[in-house]
């Protein structure tokens, strides 16, 4: 990045400008703030040191680049924070899918188009218009793609505050939303951080089917169902595995429970409307796809990356935890002998459960 910051630019202007364009862009909310995440970087650290990102090395081997923006790009002074919402249109309703153990519950903010790249996209396209008006700009564009403290940028940068489940909420939309980020060398006014607004609710700690949320503010990752179905690759352990029900990528129950997401605004980007069913869908036809059809339907979602294997791994969990039956049994039976050992592991605990 350059470090030689333009001085003839009205910043504030610039800032408003950079306003209208996010909007224009379909963001629903836009702030700026500094790069000061020391008080952040001390709960991080202790988080890390106590092993709770579990498998997630990512989070540690950047060391302080997470936490301090100008180390991970030289000459960044400012951070601009975007706010999208996420939740799909039309989609079934999250606690009747939940109540049915024989469909697959599915993050919804996973059901379509993979959000890193439509969020991607428009932050290039924001970046583009900010470097075309400031002589001097350099920056770079995020959104969960590099050790960037998100939510604490989002927070500081006047887009909500932390919740008790340690996501981003706002009065307006709730928590069912996509963060991105353009770290910039440019000295722009900062927005102020917005009270919290949780009082005493500590609903979504105790909705928690792992019990994740060990204090408010605080997650220990190895218990909690989105890292369980999501970024562990090996074995789920086996005492966690009722617990995930049929919950087979992501888990939404502290979002659903939050009273702020009464406010949750759907999404009208096309990109996040529903896929393949994927909102309501039963456990055995998804367990009957292999890996040709999984590539085809999952191809450009947020779920593709996890592969295949991981995919059946998580769906057999699903299929212990679902109601005896014959058609349970039948899809289980069809995988038994599957290359996988993972998954044969997984199957087998399945089938035992349904047998019981």
């Amino acid at each position: 990045m350059q470090n030689e910051v333009p001085q003839s630019i009205n910043y504030t202007a610039l800032a408003a400008q950079i306003r209208a364009w996010a909007h224009e862009l379909g963001f629903q909310a836009v702030g700026i703030s500094d790069t000061d995440l020391a008080a952040a970087e001390a709960g991080l650290l202790q988080w890390l040191a106590l092993g709770m990102h579990g498998e997630m090395d990512y989070m540690a081997k950047h060391g302080t680049k997470r936490s301090r923006p100008a180390e991970l790009l030289p000459g960044t002074l400012r951070v601009i924070s975007l706010r999208m919402d996420c939740m799909p249109p039309n989609a079934r309703d999250s606690w009747q899918v939940l109540a049915d153990g024989e469909r697959a519950f599915i993050s919804r903010y996973a059901l379509g188009r993979d959000y890193h790249k439509v969020m991607r996209n428009r932050l290039a396209k924001l970046a583009d218009k900010i470097r075309a008006e400031a002589a001097g700009f350099d920056g770079r564009v995020f959104t969960d793609s590099a050790p960037v403290l998100e939510v604490e940028l989002a927070r500081k940068a006047g887009l909500g505050w932390r919740g008790k489940h340690t996501l981003l909420l706002s009065r307006e939309h709730g928590s069912l939303l996509f963060l991105g980020e353009i770290y910039v060398n440019l000295p722009l006014p900062v927005d102020e951080a917005q009270q919290e607004h949780c009082g005493t609710c500590t609903r979504c700690i105790a909705i928690c089917p792992t019990q994740a949320i060990i204090a408010p503010y605080r997650v220990d990752a190895r218990r909690c169902i989105s890292y369980l179905t999501i970024e562990l690759t090996g074995s789920i352990p086996v005492e966690l595995r009722p617990l995930i029900g049929n919950r087979i990528y992501g888990c939404d129950d502290c979002q659903l429970v939050c009273p702020w997401n009464n406010f949750a605004q759907v999404s009208a980007e096309p990109d996040f409307a529903v896929r393949h069913g994927l909102d309501d869908v039963s456990l055995a036809e998804l367990f009957a796809w292999d890996e040709a059809e999984f590539d085809s339907k999952l191809a450009g979602t947020a779920i593709y990356r996890i592969g295949h294997e991981q995919w059946l791994r998580n769906i057999a969990v699903a299929l212990g935890n679902a109601p005896k039956n014959a058609a349970v049994l039948a899809a289980l039976q069809s995988r038994v002998g599957h290359p996988s050992e993972m998954l044969r592991e997984h199957v087998a605990w399945a089938l035992a459960q349904q047998l019981l």
